[in-house]
Protein backbone atom coordinates (compact mmCIF):
# COMPACT_ATOMS: atom_id res chain seq x y z
CA UNK A 1 0.00 0.00 0.00
CA UNK A 2 1.48 3.36 -0.98
CA UNK A 3 1.51 5.98 1.77
CA UNK A 4 1.68 9.56 0.49
CA UNK A 5 3.28 12.51 2.24
CA UNK A 6 6.61 12.97 3.96
CA UNK A 7 7.06 9.58 5.60
CA UNK A 8 10.24 8.99 7.55
CA UNK A 9 10.08 5.19 7.82
CA UNK A 10 8.29 2.10 6.55
CA UNK A 11 5.80 2.13 9.45
CA UNK A 12 4.01 5.30 8.22
CA UNK A 13 5.63 7.77 10.61
CA UNK A 14 5.99 11.22 9.08
CA UNK A 15 7.92 14.43 9.60
CA UNK A 16 5.03 15.79 11.68
CA UNK A 17 4.34 12.78 13.91
CA UNK A 18 7.20 10.37 14.47
CA UNK A 19 6.80 8.75 17.88
CA UNK A 20 6.88 5.00 18.43
CA UNK A 21 3.05 4.98 18.47
CA UNK A 22 2.55 7.00 15.27
CA UNK A 23 2.02 3.92 13.13
CA UNK A 24 -1.20 4.48 11.25
CA UNK A 25 -2.10 6.10 7.98
CA UNK A 26 -5.59 7.25 7.09
CA UNK A 27 -7.27 7.04 3.70
CA UNK A 28 -8.78 10.44 2.98
CA UNK A 29 -12.40 10.45 1.82
CA UNK A 30 -11.70 13.16 -0.76
CA UNK A 31 -9.05 11.34 -2.77
CA UNK A 32 -8.89 7.75 -1.54
CA UNK A 33 -5.17 8.08 -0.80
CA UNK A 34 -3.45 7.10 2.42
CA UNK A 35 -1.56 9.80 4.35
CA UNK A 36 0.10 9.57 7.78
CA UNK A 37 -1.60 12.77 8.95
CA UNK A 38 -3.71 15.76 8.07
CA UNK A 39 -0.63 17.96 7.67
CA UNK A 40 0.89 15.59 5.10
CA UNK A 41 -2.36 15.76 3.13
CA UNK A 42 -2.43 19.54 3.38
CA UNK A 43 1.12 19.83 2.04
CA UNK A 44 0.87 17.16 -0.65
CA UNK A 45 -2.68 17.17 -2.04
CA UNK A 46 -4.02 19.69 -4.53
CA UNK A 47 -7.41 19.87 -2.80
CA UNK A 48 -8.87 20.42 0.67
CA UNK A 49 -9.41 17.44 2.93
CA UNK A 50 -12.88 16.01 3.38
CA UNK A 51 -14.00 13.99 6.37
CA UNK A 52 -15.56 10.55 6.12
CA UNK A 53 -19.31 10.78 6.78
CA UNK A 54 -20.72 8.89 9.75
CA UNK A 55 -22.71 6.73 7.30
CA UNK A 56 -19.45 5.30 5.92
CA UNK A 57 -17.89 4.03 9.14
CA UNK A 58 -17.80 0.54 7.58
CA UNK A 59 -15.16 1.64 5.05
CA UNK A 60 -11.60 0.33 5.26
CA UNK A 61 -9.77 3.61 5.82
CA UNK A 62 -7.03 3.10 8.42
CA UNK A 63 -3.89 1.05 7.93
CA UNK A 64 -1.53 -0.21 10.60
CA UNK A 65 1.99 0.75 9.58
CA UNK A 66 3.48 -2.19 11.47
CA UNK A 67 1.61 -5.10 9.87
CA UNK A 68 -0.40 -3.44 7.04
CA UNK A 69 -3.77 -4.52 8.43
CA UNK A 70 -6.58 -2.31 7.16
CA UNK A 71 -9.26 -1.39 9.67
CA UNK A 72 -12.70 0.00 9.14
CA UNK A 73 -13.28 3.46 10.57
CA UNK A 74 -15.67 2.00 13.15
CA UNK A 75 -13.11 -0.57 14.28
CA UNK A 76 -10.30 1.99 14.46
CA UNK A 77 -12.39 4.32 16.60
CA UNK A 78 -12.96 1.50 19.12
CA UNK A 79 -9.38 0.28 19.61
CA UNK A 80 -6.17 1.63 21.11
CA UNK A 81 -3.92 -0.62 19.07
CA UNK A 82 -3.86 -2.95 16.12
CA UNK A 83 -6.12 -5.97 16.63
CA UNK A 84 -3.80 -8.06 14.43
CA UNK A 85 -0.26 -7.33 15.63
CA UNK A 86 -0.91 -5.50 18.90
CA UNK A 87 1.02 -2.34 17.95
CA UNK A 88 -0.11 0.57 20.11
CA UNK A 89 -1.69 3.53 18.35
CA UNK A 90 -0.95 7.06 19.55
CA UNK A 91 -3.79 8.05 21.92
CA UNK A 92 -3.17 11.68 20.98
CA UNK A 93 -4.59 10.95 17.52
CA UNK A 94 -8.04 11.06 19.14
CA UNK A 95 -7.60 14.84 19.36
CA UNK A 96 -7.66 14.96 15.55
CA UNK A 97 -10.55 12.59 14.90
CA UNK A 98 -12.73 15.45 13.64
CA UNK A 99 -10.19 16.19 10.90
CA UNK A 100 -10.69 12.76 9.35
CA UNK A 101 -14.15 11.59 10.38
CA UNK A 102 -17.43 13.44 10.82
CA UNK A 103 -18.84 13.10 14.30
CA UNK A 104 -22.39 12.02 15.03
Amino acid sequence: MRIHGQTIDEQTRCVHYGTAEDVIAIKFACCGLYYPCHLCHLEDADHPAQQWPVSERDQLAVICGVCSTELTIADYLQVSGCPTCGAAFNPGCRLHTHLYFQTA
